[in-house]
């Protein structure tokens, strides 16, 4: 059994856009420059080319802002790519006032190899001595963010970073097991074990997740939350679902808060303002009537989401919820287009 449901975890874990949405070529009339023509070119962003220590070489983009507070390392979800999400990126660090580091996995985009767990890890690992030697980040001035599948990478290297200015989870999944069905206990053949890395999380974390989410359940991250060690007030979107959480005024206003608070909270040697009690987050947050999220001009409908968008067309509002199942379901999980998450 632990066999056959390891198989589907690592077979259903990844679903790279194919083909990729953009290409990456050299402009010669830059010295030989790296860009994205498929991207609105723009003096603030540097697109990279990092060798990780699996072999493989990933792409990232890196977008500079002239009056930054921090810095964001952003783990993207399982069926986008950097053409995809570089609107999302140039939003995020205009609101934010950060910059905002952005890669592909291993095997998306234009990355070399295969994606794979432990490919993940060393491509996080690649993309954050980047941001260290050639940009000169420190780990006090580093908010790692990961949605869905990208909370993976992003818990581990957390994990290991007692440092860090914050950690921001955006639909995470408690394991990768987990999300095919409710497991009790963390199997060897499991695959991003959140739940037992978040406990070695030393800085504050911002969890948010929708209520209606059908592809990772609301449980994963209230049950993520409840184990941090320093917790940052949550969003628990009313109605969100897995991709579109974007979308709703509060996520940006909630987004900047945390960015904001913990700024403030490492200029002041650490203050504990920002921890909040679990009792009085027990409801979920309501959408609010400002600071609405837009990504500029008629971007792509896939830029703001991290799902592949054939997943939300093929669903019914009445499904029930099938994101948790056991083994003796593989039959009818393999003829799904695919659990994307």
């Amino acid at each position: 059994m632990g066999g056959v449901t390891s198989s589907i975890a690592a077979k259903f874990a990844f679903f790279p856009p194919s083909p990729p949405s953009y290409r990456l070529i050299a402009d010669d009339s830059c010295a030989g420059k790296l860009v994205i023509p498929e991207v609105p070119r723009r003096d603030d962003v540097d697109v990279l080319k990092l060798r990780t220590r699996r072999g493989n070489d990933i792409v990232a983009v890196h977008v500079k802002h002239p009056r930054a507070s921090a810095t964001l390392l952003y783990s993207h979800g399982n069926a986008a790519d950097l053409g995809q999400m570089f609107p999302l990126f140039v939003e995020l660090s205009l609101r934010l006032r950060v910059n905002l580091l952005g890669y592909d996995y291993s095997g998306y985009g234009q990355s070399t190899g295969k994606p794979t767990e432990c490919n993940t890890y060393a491509d996080i690992d690649a993309a954050y001595q980047c941001l260290k030697e050639q940009y000169g980040v420190k780990d006090e001035q580093l908010i790692l963010y990961g949605q869905s599948v990208g909370s993976g990478p992003t818990l581990d290297l957390a994990s290991r970073l007692p440092n860090l200015r914050g950690v921001v989870l955006h639909s995470p999944i408690l394991s990768g097991l987990r999300v095919l069905y409710p497991a009790k206990r963390t199997y060897w053949f499991d695959i991003y074990k959140n739940i037992d890395k978040i406990g070695m999380v030393n800085c504050p974390v911002l969890v948010i997740h929708g209520t209606a989410d059908e592809v990772v359940d609301c449980s994963h991250g209230k049950q993520l939350w409840e184990l941090c060690k320093e917790k940052y007030e949550p969003l628990w979107l009313s109605g969100g679902g897995h991709s579109n959480l974007e979308l709703y005024p509060e996520f940006i206003k909630h987004l900047k808060k945390f960015v904001i608070t913990i700024g403030k909270s490492k200029a002041t040697n650490g203050s504990k303002k920002h921890m909040v009690d679990s009792d009085s987050q027990s409801k979920p947050s309501e959408v609010g009537t400002s600071d609405t999220f837009e990504l500029g001009a008629d971007p792509p409908e896939v830029s703001r989401n991290s799902l592949d968008s054939r997943l939300e067309k093929s669903k019914k509002s009445n499904k029930p919820e099938k994101s948790r199942m056991s083994t003796d379901h593989v039959d009818r999980f393999r003829r799904r287009k695919g659990l994307v998450w």
